[in-house]
């Protein structure tokens, strides 16, 4: 595999962190003895719940607003999401002094469009039944001259997103394969051109919910293949397509793609709050998921999982978990 894609470099990451240092918060790399037991080899698991907002999202976010011109920080940024990608968006728009319009459904949680609120965004209601977010976003952008901030098909925002594997080969060292889920494709593309640079022994996976694997059947069709209703507990990998640039870098620098399904995933989240004492949103555990159902063996592997985010209703988690 080649260490880097045209449109996303290593040199692009390496920038993303210097903008980053001191303001994202540099996770830290858990080891659990039970799971290193489990699977016959050493694991290591970045943990993203404890980035700010509670997942890796805030990284891209704010590389990319950091590099707005004075005139599009003066006129203010409208982005489409219910949960990560617009908390994140929230709060590097107040960190920089920007305007940021968040679209989001009238179905979204409530605890989560109050994190939103409560970073200073202005919030802009749509119904799903009869509106698209994409195209309530760019009409907004219209009107008011906004720069929108896409969630994953942006090359800043997968720099910034590729931090994550910047910071797993200095913490880890030399690695036999590296776990990262897969939605848009952001984090996957952003870690996959960290890592394939800095540890080229090391095989980087994606992993999918098997109701939601678009970035699977895209790859093994050789172009983007669109679900009709990707079914999954993990929201934030409900992608119904690969993003275009995403796609393109991971199609060149992922060495698989498996799946796990909601029963495992579930299983995942449960260990990481029994025995890491993590709370780990679906979405975060289902690269964790594909190593402990044997999905990907990690028997005398030294292997990182990348525990993308820890966002999830107090409710909701306390349901999955003793269901």
């Amino acid at each position: 595999m080649t260490a880097e894609h045209a449109g996303l470099t290593l040199d692009q990451v390496r920038a993303a962190a210097i903008r980053l240092s001191g303001v994202a918060h540099r996770t830290p790399l858990l080891t659990s003895a039970t799971l290193n037991s489990r699977c016959g080899g050493s694991v290591f698991l970045k943990a993203e719940p404890l980035q700010r907002t509670g997942s890796f999202k805030f990284r891209g976010a704010y590389n990319r607003l950091s590099q707005l011109e004075a005139r599009e920080r003066a006129r203010g940024v409208v982005a489409y999401s219910s949960g990560n990608h617009g908390a994140a968006v929230a709060l590097a728009a107040a960190l920089l002094g920007v305007h940021a319009v968040i679209v989001v459904p009238q179905t979204g949680s409530p605890a989560k469009l109050a994190a939103i609120e409560g970073y200073g965004a202005e919030i802009r209601r749509y119904d799903p039944a009869t509106e698209g977010r994409e195209e309530v976003a760019a009409a907004l952008a219209q009107q008011r001259s906004l720069t929108v901030i896409r969630p994953f098909d942006d090359y800043e925002i997968m720099a910034g997103q590729g931090t994550v594997g910047l910071e797993l080969a200095q913490q880890a060292g030399e690695l036999d394969r590296v776990l990262v889920p897969i939605g848009g494709g952001g984090l996957a593309a952003g870690v996959a051109t960290a890592v394939t640079a800095l540890l080229p022994a090391a095989a980087v996976i994606g992993v999918e919910p098997a109701g939601a694997d678009d970035t699977r059947q895209s790859l093994r069709a050789g172009h983007r293949v669109s679900l009709a209703e990707p079914d999954t507990i993990a929201d934030g990998l409900r992608a119904s397509q690969p993003g275009e640039l995403t796609f393109a870098v991971n199609g060149k620098l992922l060495d698989d793609i498996v799946t796990v399904d909601e029963g495992a995933i579930i299983e995942a989240m449960r260990f990481c709050f029994t025995r890491l004492k993590l709370v780990v949103e679906p979405s975060g555990a289902v690269p964790l998921a594909a190593l402990q159902t044997g999905a990907v063996a990690a028997s005398g592997r030294r292997t990182a999982v990348v525990l993308s985010g820890g966002n999830i209703d107090p409710g909701n988690l306390a349901a999955l978990l003793t269901s």
